[in-house]
């Protein structure tokens, strides 16, 4: 069941309905090509061997396909030491649902329910949840006797999952079955109250699974969240870094999966995913509420993650409606931005800074009047005018000014603003406060007077890697004369391919990399046009 071909070979005889497609034995480029007229466009190039996204790629029409099986190949290759590739027809505005199975070797083969895992990108989930707000009864037990029936196909024992496509009338196909404990499991213990790690292990041993179908109770929602570290904005490309700091949420109904540690590198040699974040809640809504605040609560100073993507997801209105499909996120790109600092998180920035930089000295005996300060936070430069009140401060900031009350931040405090009471965590490290605030973390600091060196901008013809990562590929030669947007180079990091295209016009002078090369983050890779001018000459 591993080898995604053979798989859908055995669910066909087995009766389990499959998505069309060409699945032939170790095909070349030129058979997959002549197989693709007769799947139909749009399709998919998979990787026969693995899971997840690696190999996958969609291919709107025939012009594509050729680069879609080379880069396919190859990332299957790395992934998984196998380039084998397989077709499959794209069944559009689907859910991805999988069902999770148990069996023993005295014959037990049951389901434990649905998993919906339909929000992805780059075709790798991004948030599962158990049940699926798409799935009813019928179609749970419609799902579920196909899923049993796919497990007793090949003699299957242990925890496994069978993943299925569904489309908008309800009709499902086969995808693949992962013969391991999936990262999701945890929203099926949360709604089963089982432990599938021990249940896995009780199996093994050979002992008979401890209930039967019709014993099994599905009880409230949970939903899962996967925190990885990658920037959604620049198409969820990987970021390595260190973990300075890492403290997991707490509250009711919430649970953190992690192997974090403070003083952990976060290298590119693995996948980007750092932790899974899961509530559980009576209802589907209390569960959403609940890892909404989990994420707030999360606090990760470092290696840039995707957490405030996270919760702008859980946000947002067709999550909340549970109307999500596979293809969702790809049609709303506006949710990966980052958004403008909220004015209130900035507030709550400088007031952490201020409470515990100044009681040490500062202007405990300032004059009269508003002193003038100024502060970074994050890359901007922040003019703040602060005078002694009392026991507290009066904080001007642009145009406006409050009262702040609260001790010296150390961790979650309590601090307020005009009154308004407010959570916040601070960390101190050398002249650097970070603040977080409703999942908001900012930088804050102190600007150095020095002028500072002139740093480069985007779009200076000069190519540097996203991340630490392997350079795969050259796409262009030196002397070619490109055009925004013209493909120069794919490197690979945390299993992912990424294309470093041209930023603008012009000829492709030096190419400082060859395939096979490991780079750094920021390492200049090639140059686009001639310097112009000393100042822009490289060193």
């Amino acid at each position: 069941m591993g080898d995604k071909a053979r798989a859908k070979a055995r669910m066909r005889a087995a009766g389990v309905p499959c998505v069309p497609g060409f699945d032939g034995e170790a095909p070349d480029d030129a058979t997959l090509m002549a197989a693709a007229a007769q799947v139909g466009f749009p399709l998919l190039v998979k990787a026969a061997a693995g899971g997840g996204g690696p190999g996958m790629r969609r291919v709107g029409d025939p012009a594509a396909l050729p680069a879609a099986l080379q880069s396919a190949r190859r990332e299957a290759e790395q992934a998984f030491g196998c380039g084998d590739l397989l077709l499959e027809r794209l069944v559009e505005n689907a859910r991805h649902i999988e069902i999770q199975v148990m069996a023993d070797a005295h014959g037990a083969v049951l389901h434990l329910g649905e998993r919906d895992c339909s929000t992805q990108r780059r075709h790798q989930k991004v948030l599962e949840e158990a049940p699926s707000p798409f799935v009813g009864p019928k179609l749970r037990a419609r799902m579920g006797a196909a899923a049993t029936a796919a497990a007793r196909a090949v003699g299957y024992q242990g925890a496994g999952t069978v993943e299925f496509l569904v489309d908008a009338a309800g009709d499902f196909y086969f995808l693949e079955m992962n013969t391991r404990l999936q990262v999701e499991h945890p929203v099926t213990e949360a709604i089963t109250g089982l432990d599938l790690v021990a249940l896995q292990l009780s199996v093994a041993a050979g002992q008979p699974l401890p209930f039967r179908q019709e014993g099994l109770r599905l009880e409230g929602h949970a939903i899962e969240v996967r925190l990885t570290a990658e920037a959604p904005a620049q198409g969820y490309a990987p970021r390595t870094g260190p973990v300075h700091l890492f403290r997991p949420p707490t509250g009711e109904g919430q649970r953190c999966d992690h192997g974090l540690r403070d003083g952990l590198e976060v290298s590119a040699d693995y996948d980007s995913m750092l932790a899974k974040i899961i509530a559980w809640g009576p209802d589907r809504e209390t569960a959403r509420r609940r890892l909404q605040r989990a994420l707030e609560d999360t606090v990760l100073v470092g290696v840039e993650t995707n957490r405030r993507f996270l919760g702008r997801l859980l946000a947002h209105p067709d999550l909340v409606a549970g109307a999500i499909t596979t293809g969702w996120l790809e049609a709303h790109p506006e949710v990966a931005e980052a958004p403008a600092p909220a004015p209130e998180d900035r507030w709550a920035a400088v007031a952490a800074w201020l409470l515990h930089r100044l009681p040490a000295g500062g202007l405990v005996s300032a004059p009269r009047g508003l002193q003038p300060l100024l502060l970074q936070i994050d890359e901007d430069e922040v003019k703040v005018g602060i005078q002694r009140e009392g026991s507290g401060w009066r904080l001007q900031l642009g145009d406006g000014d409050r009262s702040l009350l609260g001790a010296a931040p150390g961790g979650w405090s309590r601090i307020a603003l005009d009154g308004h009471e407010r959570s916040i965590f601070s960390w101190h490290q050398g002249p650097t406060t970070w603040v977080q605030h409703r999942g908001a973390l900012h930088r804050v600091q102190p600007v150095d007077p020095a002028p500072a060196a002139e740093t480069v901008q985007a779009g200076d013809g000069r190519l540097r890697a996203p991340s630490a990562a392997r350079v795969l590929s050259l796409l262009a030669a030196v002397g070619d004369h490109l055009s925004p947007g013209d493909p120069v180079l794919v490197v690979e990091a945390m299993k992912l391919e990424t294309t470093l295209r041209a930023d603008r016009s012009g000829t492709l002078t030096e190419l400082r990399v060859s395939p096979g090369q490991a780079v750094a983050a920021g390492q200049i890779l090639a140059l686009i046009s001639a310097p112009t001018s000393p100042s822009e000459v490289l060193p």
